[in-house]
C-alpha cells in the first residue's frame, strides 16, 4: 500500500520548481527518487499529474503517492565478504578486483549486490523504489578496495549528500604509466560519455559533468609513477580517463591505457585505499583505510627492481 504525503505551497514556495520544492520539504528523499516519483504521475496538483518543471503556485496543494517498494528480483548468494565495518545503518565493503558492484549484462550474478542480499536480509534500501542494498557510490569490476552501502534510505540520502556537497573524502592509491614530473597537481576537466564509443567515457564539452582529481606522487620508477589520488567528485571511470588525458594512464588498464596491456594485472592497477565520512546518523566522523591488496604490492616490487 502506497504512503500520501501532502504539502501546502505558501509565499516561500511560490514560484519554485515543485522537484525542488519536494526536495525541500520531503525529508529522506533524493532529487532523483522524486523526480522518478514525477515522471511516473505519482505527484498531483489538486487531481492532475505534474511534470518536474512545474511552477509551484500560491495556495497549491500537492499530493504525493510513494509506492511500496519492489523487492528486487535476484538470487541473494552467500560470497564471502571482506566486510571492515558495520552497524545497523551502513557498512563499509573491502572489494577484491574482479568482482562486479552491480548485476548487468553479462554478469547476472555473483556480484556484490548478491553478496548483499544475503548478508543483510530483510535489512536492504529501498531509496530507488526497490528493495536493494544501498550502493552509494561504485568502483569498477578491476578496481579494488573500499565502498560503503547503505542498510537504509536514511543513512543512503545522508551520504549521498555528502558525495554531492563534496565532504566525502575518497582516496585510491595507482601505478601509472610515464614518470609524472609534478609532485602533485589537479585535473579539473569534463567527462561525459565518448561520442566515438559510448562504451568509454572521455574528457568532453558537449553533455558532460565537471570532474576534479587531485594527484599526488608517491614514488617514481623511470616508466612508471605510483601515485595518490583524491576524488573531489566521483564521475565513471574518473581516474582513468584523468590520467589518460595528462599521457599518464593507469596500468593495465584495456581501455584507456596502451593496446599492449599489462595482462599480469588482470585490470588496472588502481585501488580504493581511503574512505572518510560523516555518520548520517550518528554524526560521528569515521576514517577506514585497506591495504594495498597483493597484485598492487607485487607489481610494485617488480618495477622497483
Amino acid at each position: 500500500m502506497a504512503d500520501v504525503f501532502t504539502y501546502y505551497v505558501d509565499d516561500d514556495g511560490v514560484g519554485t520548481r515543485v522537484d525542488r520544492f519536494l526536495v525541500d520539504n520531503m525529508e529522506g528523499y533524493t532529487r532523483s527518487s522524486l523526480q522518478r516519483l514525477l515522471d511516473e504521475g505519482n505527484v498531483l496538483v489538486g487531481n492532475s499529474p505534474v511534470a518536474k518543471n512545474y511552477k509551484c503556485k500560491q495556495g497549491d496543494v500537492i499530493s504525493v503517492s510513494v509506492p511500496d517498494a519492489k523487492p528486487l528480483d535476484l538470487e541473494a548468494q552467500n560470497i564471502p565478504l571482506d566486510i571492515v565495518y558495520e552497524d545497523n545503518d551502513l557498512l563499509v565493503v573491502n572489494k577484491q578486483k574482479g568482482m562486479v558492484v552491480h548485476p548487468a549484462n553479462g554478469n547476472p550474478d555473483g556480484t556484490l549486490v548478491n553478496a548483499l542480499m544475503y548478508h543483510c536480509g530483510d535489512s536492504l534500501s529501498g531509496i530507488n523504489g526497490i528493495i536493494r542494498p544501498g550502493i552509494v557510490h561504485r568502483i569498477d569490476k578491476d578496481t579494488s578496495g573500499l565502498l560503503i552501502v547503505a542498510k537504509n534510505d536514511a543513512a543512503h540520502v545522508g551520504l549521498a549528500q555528502q558525495i554531492k556537497d563534496h565532504s566525502f573524502t575518497r582516496a585510491y592509491e595507482a601505478v601509472v604509466y610515464g614518470n609524472v614530473k609534478e609532485d602533485e597537481g589537479t585535473v579539473n576537466l569534463p567527462i561525459g560519455r565518448n561520442p566515438k564509443d559510448r562504451k568509454k567515457m572521455a574528457v568532453v564539452k558537449a553533455n558532460s559533468k565537471p570532474a576534479v582529481t587531485h594527484y599526488q606522487v608517491l614514488e617514481r620508477f623511470g616508466d612508471f609513477t605510483h601515485i595518490r589520488c583524491v576524488l573531489e567528485t566521483g564521475r565513471t571511470h574518473q581516474i582513468r580517463v584523468h590520467m589518460a588525458y595528462i599521457g599518464h594512464p593507469v596500468a593495465g588498464d584495456g581501455v584507456y591505457g596502451p593496446r599492449k596491456v599489462i595482462t599480469e594485472l588482470e585490470g588496472q592497477c588502481l585501488h580504493a585505499k581511503q574512505i572518510g565520512f560523516v555518520h548520517p546518523i550518528t554524526n560521528k566522523y569515521l576514517e577506514f583505510d585497506s591495504e594495498l591488496p597483493d597484485y598492487f604490492t607485487k607489481f610494485i616490487s617488480k618495477i622497483r627492481k
